[in-house]
């Protein structure tokens, strides 16, 4: 979500579906709204005047120095304009954090966690930060030993006793990439700017269910008597055993589903599509905008090629192409010129850095920018 999407959201100027779509983008993971907290307290003192109008500020200000006990002194008078602010602000960060912003809606827990961290959210909603180089034991959130994380990738235990289902979630973010051998023996790895939300031992009589945001390839497990169905968005991917890669971030006008091997069904989760079935090397892919399937022979490769650290454009329009850059590389990429967007390239990149990919595009196709503190700006 870009940032003046949310600043337009903070003045009140969004429609209802863009105010929707902009608090589902909050809850979808603590970066988010941990996003949504910092740039919504900037816009309250970037606008300090105007809301002191409607906030008594020094009865605020005096209240919150009483309740931590603030003796008067020099130091205190000469500080005083900027608590005055500060106080302010935390006051609405504490306001924010202790009640429910959206409607009702449940927003979880929103500690503070490095930007660029793999988190792991936990039954209870609390979050561990997962250190890539460690290896180091997994529990649930009653001190339960649930796996074990080595490096870049958590394994959870088959045999772990477990009479429901409980939850754990992945977040990962821009510029990074994790894997998860699930309780099944399911292999999926996440791509750049994903949440996974999956069971931490699948039971018996019940379909192996998991939830994806952003993108990962699946290798299933087979198991004939369970179903293992991802729920991505409107999609619904059903598959016994078999090798796919599903893509569906918020921000993308479509969610594809491409076939390595076996067969799949994509199915409407709302019953408003018909099923389509799948034979390796088709991509099925559904539009937001229209609400339709379409189904075609792909070159696998263009679809997968990040499971190897690649990044491949196949006739691809440049706004396309800023998104998968920004998550490959978590950077932000900002294009003044508008109609480049609508520009298409073919490129393909193995291992290079973000500085040598934009000079690649400016050497071939003379586009210039400039790049400073992780961000690009074309002009």
């Amino acid at each position: 979500m870009k940032d003046y999407q949310i600043i337009k959201y903070l003045k009140g100027e969004t429609t209802s579906a863009e105010s929707e779509a902009l608090e589902d983008w909050v809850i979808a993971s603590p970066q988010n709204a941990k996003k949504f907290n910092l740039l919504k307290a900037q816009h309250i003192a970037s606008t300090f005047d105007e809301t002191s109008k409607n906030i008594n500020v020094d009865k605020e200000y005096i209240n919150f120095v009483n309740k931590q006990g603030a003796k008067s002194g020099t130091m205190y008078h000469v500080l005083k304009p900027v608590f005055k602010y500060a106080a302010l602000l935390l006051l609405f960060v504490i306001g924010y954090v202790s009640t429910n912003v959206f409607s009702g809606r449940n927003l979880e827990s929103l500690q503070t966690i490095p930007e660029d961290a793999i988190t792991l959210q936990l039954e209870d909603g609390s979050f561990k930060v997962i250190l890539e180089n460690g290896v180091e034991n997994v529990f649930d959130s009653n001190g339960k030993l649930v796996g074990l994380q080595k490096g870049s990738k958590i394994i959870y235990d088959k045999e772990m006793a477990v009479d429901k289902l409980v939850y754990n979630s992945l977040i990962v973010p821009y510029g990074k990439r994790f894997d998860v051998e699930l309780s099944d023996g399911t292999h999926i790895l996440l791509n750049a700017g994903t949440t996974l939300r999956y069971p931490i031992k699948f039971l018996p009589g019940k379909n192996r269910e998991v939830f994806l945001t952003g993108e990962a390839f699946f290798d299933v497990a087979k198991d004939a008597n369970h179903p293992f169905i991802v729920n991505a968005d409107n999609i619904d991917v059903k598959v016994l055993g078999t090798k796919f890669n599903v893509s569906s971030y918020p921000e993308d006008d479509a969610i594809n589903t491409t076939l390595v091997e076996g067969s799949v069904t994509v199915n409407g989760s709302d019953n408003n599509l018909e099923p389509s079935f799948l034979k390796p090397g088709y991509n099925a892919k559904w539009n937001k905008t229209d609400n339709q399937v379409s189904i075609g022979k792909v070159n696998i490769s263009l679809y997968t090629a990040w499971v190897e650290g690649k990044i491949v454009f196949r006739h691809m329009r440049f706004k396309n192409i800023r998104k998968k850059l920004e998550r490959h590389y978590n950077v932000v990429i900002k294009n003044n010129r508008s109609t480049l967007d609508q520009e298409f390239f073919t490129a393909s990149f193995d291992g290079e850095t973000i500085e040598q990919v934009l000079q690649t595009f400016d050497k071939n196709y003379g586009i210039e920018y400039t790049f400073l503190n992780n961000e690009v700006i074309i002009n």
